[in-house]
């Protein structure tokens, strides 16, 4: 922990903006969530997003020297939200040189704020550098500087372009290497390769220096660029949480009104019990992601649709946990009420929009009440009238399609009366259903890929390919994805398993995803309720996120999943699948990194 007097969110951001204005750095506002510059994505999700044509040459009206404080919400690890350090919504610590100093200068800041503002010493910092390959070489230059800043040798790691590369955005653009900052909690080595790359715990990445300096073309050269630009960021409540002493940035002052308040209007007692606290922190997450959304200068309503999509079904989800908590009905305003006001200053339009934000909170808490309150009363209509023991497929799929009750709830309030589901006639209207519900119509991809590219929509499929395999390798239909990421390169998935693969059971997996390539089967798509794709025997990955409609892809005999895309048309467009690498990413959870060669 740093000694240091900076413990709130305010002192960050004023320590941040007080230090870089000192280097000569213009600090500019935050911009919308709604990204100007990226039609790829549905929310800015970095404090580069709305720098892309500068970064690009453009010049930027306020000079080559920039940094702020930036608005961010990243949807791909929602399921993920809950632990400790995972948040929808959250704040990025930027700056920028735009064809200005480069890396010895942007190295040098980092340390200076770290160790001269933040209290770290340096005994606890650890830091990675490029390793180099054909595509580019070693990155000595950063390494001779952290070493000079008096970082000893043995805290300074070179690792390859998966861990220390940016770029570019789709095929080609700039891009560069990238130096990463980590805290040393002083936990052992795990092993004498133990490295920031390992996902041991004992490294804990704080700051990103990214090195724009390439240009990739359409040959796949990387070919230097006339104008090098660095792009940092740092999270601001993970190193709040750091500076604390605290475990999880739930515990941070960002959130500490908006817990009292869950508290009070519960009775419960915070950190007691695991599934008390994860509920809690779900609600908090959510409806400060929903106050920010809401509050926008250029405002997101929910809806079904893109932006408003993603807000509907965070707030949903708000709502079923707070139900978990036993909260009083429109309880959720009150809690958003509290992050508008300790929101108020460093966001002003939070409260410009308060009315708008409580107003739609409390809208949707009610239309998602009504929905379940119309479900019961049907329900209990139904059961007056039923004759035996056993609701019948039919009925039970019509207070699903024409009530929106799930499944599931109508199976618990069977189970409570003695009474059963005709599953197999209620899979048979589903499927009816489906066949009148089927589309090809395409949407925006609101998951882990860099870009839409056709690289990277290959790789994605190839990520169901492979869920697939591991499930019948490792005769373990519990095994499932518990995140990727994927560029242009590479893919990583992350999947829930105790211990390391053997070298047979990876070449077995790449044998099955291979197979599956080959058959050349074509990729189907269809759209249908969650409860209908379970019925099916799809894979959700993240079924509590998922709204009134998903998309199902079969691939064949292989691979039947939940997904938002997008996807190749055949199987056999993405090339040869290689395993480039298995290892730990957490506790109870292995990484597999992979790739495709000769694809299209």
């Amino acid at each position: 922990m740093a000694i240091s007097k900076i413990k709130t969110a305010n002192d960050l951001r004023k320590a941040w903006c007080d230090f870089f204005t000192k280097k000569n750095h213009c600090i500019i506002d935050s911009a919308s969530l709604i990204p100007e510059n990226d039609p790829t994505v549905l929310f800015t999700t970095a404090g580069m997003h709305p720098l892309v044509p500068y970064l690009m040459g453009q010049k930027h009206p306020n000079g080559k020297r920039l940094a702020n404080v930036q608005k961010c919400v990243r949807t791909g690890d929602i399921d993920e939200v809950g632990d400790h350090s995972h948040c929808t919504f959250f704040e990025m610590l930027g700056n920028w040189s735009l064809g200005d100093y480069f890396k010895e200068q942007s190295i040098e800041y980092s340390f200076e704020f770290l160790t001269a503002v933040l209290g770290f010493k340096i005994n606890q910092l650890a830091v990675s550098v490029f390793a180099g390959d054909e595509d580019a070489p070693k990155d000595k230059e950063s390494a001779k500087v952290w070493e000079k800043l008096g970082i000893p040798k043995e805290n300074i790691f070179y690792l390859p372009k998966a861990n220390n590369w940016w770029g570019p955005a789709g095929l080609t653009g700039p891009c560069g290497p990238d130096t990463e900052i980590f805290l040393d909690n002083g936990l052992d080595k795990c092993g004498v390769n133990c490295s920031p790359a390992c996902d041991c715990g004992k490294y804990l990445e704080i700051w990103n220096n990214v090195f724009m300096q390439y240009n990739k073309t359409t040959r796949g050269e990387f070919e230097p660029l006339i104008q090098k630009n660095v792009d940092t960021g740092m999270g601001l409540e993970r190193t709040l949480a750091v500076l604390n002493g605290v475990k999880s940035v739930y515990e941070t002052d960002v959130y500490e009104n908006g817990l009292k308040k869950i508290l009070e209007l519960t009775n419960l007692k915070y950190g007691v019990d695991v599934s008390v606290d994860k509920s809690i922190r779900v609600v908090l997450d959510h409806i400060r992601t929903a106050v920010f959304m809401i509050g926008d200068r250029q405002g997101i309503v929910p809806s079904n649709i893109e932006r408003g999509y993603v807000l509907r079904r965070l707030l949903r989800r708000a709502i079923r946990y707070s139900k978990k908590l036993k909260l009083p009905s429109n309880s959720l305003s009150k809690i958003a009420l509290e992050f508008v006001n300790k929101y108020s200053v460093a966001y002003p339009e939070l409260l410009d929009n308060k009315q708008k934000i409580l107003q739609e909170i409390d809208g949707e808490e009610s239309k998602f009440a009504r929905t379940i309150f119309t479900g019961l009363t049907q329900f209990d209509k139904l059961v007056s009238y039923l004759q035996g023991d056993v609701i019948s497929g039919k009925a039970a799929f019509k207070l699903y399609d024409t009530y929106g009750f799930p499944l599931e709830m109508t199976q618990e309030l069977a189970n409570e009366r003695g009474l059963s589901v005709h599953i197999e006639d209620y899979n048979k209207c589903f499927l009816q259903h489906q066949a009148k519900s089927q589309t090809g119509a395409e949407q925006k991809f609101k998951g882990g890929l860099q870009d839409n590219s056709d690289a990277t929509t290959n790789l994605h499929t190839a990520t169901h390919l492979l869920h697939s395999a591991l499930k019948v390798v490792l005769n373990d239909a519990n095994v499932n994805q518990k995140g990727s990421n994927i560029t242009a390169e590479r893919l990583r998935f992350d999947f829930n398993f105790s211990r390391p693969l053997t070298d047979v059971e990876l070449s077995d997996v790449q044998k099955k995803v291979n197979e599956a390539i080959s058959a050349n089967v074509p990729i189907e798509c269809s759209e249908m309720s969650v409860e209908q794709a379970k019925a099916i025997g799809a894979v959700g990955l993240f079924s509590d996120k998922y709204d009134d409609k998903v998309k199902v892809y079969s691939m064949g005999p292989f691979s039947l999943e939940i997904c938002g895309g997008p996807h190749a048309k055949m199987t056999g467009d993405l090339g040869v699948f290689e395993i480039i690498k298995e290892q730990s990413s957490s506790a109870g959870v292995r990484r597999i990194k992979a790739v495709l060669k000769n694809g299209c």
